[in-house]
């Protein structure tokens, strides 16, 4: 699937400063985000499809792509563009071979040979992180987030797009583009603002900037 992945919103119920998560997608789908990740890692398979009906409708009528995070049978159940997957997920290969020639499916890596291992396996792009300090992946401490120069080292050896996550906020957006991002994804950025649609815009006005 061939679709922008320059801002990138990943969603987590817990984090919804406004309403829930389909109301921060709606929000967010408006202001004209690319891409919606049904991540709720917090909530049992039976409410993570509750919401992610609700999501699937939003961006279906938006014409914005949704994925799942890690769990492909629900990206079918649901009729999801693609599948976001771990390293600790089913391979890309049985992925794709389940999902179709036309799902976006993406890898999160940690380097650079895990991400030419994703490229080969037929990733569509990689997610690299956390790039700075966050809680959502347990990265506390900016020394033990990998910055900006790894996401240039991995865009130096792959030919798909490389996605910069963890941490970033448009203060830092900038930089994980300059580093040779494709695009940013997010989730306390637009899921825990008040605002959520005024929130995605400064996230996409900090990446058309860097460019």
């Amino acid at each position: 699937m061939d679709t922008s992945l320059s801002t990138y919103l990943v969603t987590e119920d817990a984090l919804a400063a406004r309403g829930g998560t389909p109301e921060v997608v709606e929000a967010a789908v408006t202001a004209g985000v690319d891409l919606v990740q049904l991540r709720e890692k917090e909530h049992t398979a039976r409410e993570r499809y509750r919401i992610g009906r609700e999501v699937r409708a939003i961006c279906s009528a938006g014409g914005v792509p949704m994925i799942v995070n890690d769990r492909i049978d629900l990206a079918l159940a649901l009729g999801a563009d693609g599948v976001h997957l771990g390293a600790d997920d089913v391979p890309i290969t049985v992925a794709r071979e389940l999902l179709g020639p036309d799902a976006l499916i993406g890898r999160s890596v940690d380097g650079a040979d895990a991400a030419a291992a994703a490229a080969a396996d037929g990733a569509d792009y990689v997610g690299v992180g956390a790039v700075y300090e966050t809680g959502t992946k347990a990265v506390r401490d900016a020394q033990q987030a990998v910055g900006p120069d790894r996401i240039a080292a991995i865009a130096a050896q792959v030919d798909i797009p490389v996605v910069g996550i963890g941490g970033i906020t448009p203060n830092r957006a900038g930089a994980v583009i300059e580093a040779g991002a494709a695009g940013v994804a997010v989730v306390s950025a637009i899921m825990a603002d008040p605002d959520p649609q005024a929130a995605t815009r400064r996230l996409q006005a900090a990446v058309a900037e860097a460019r």
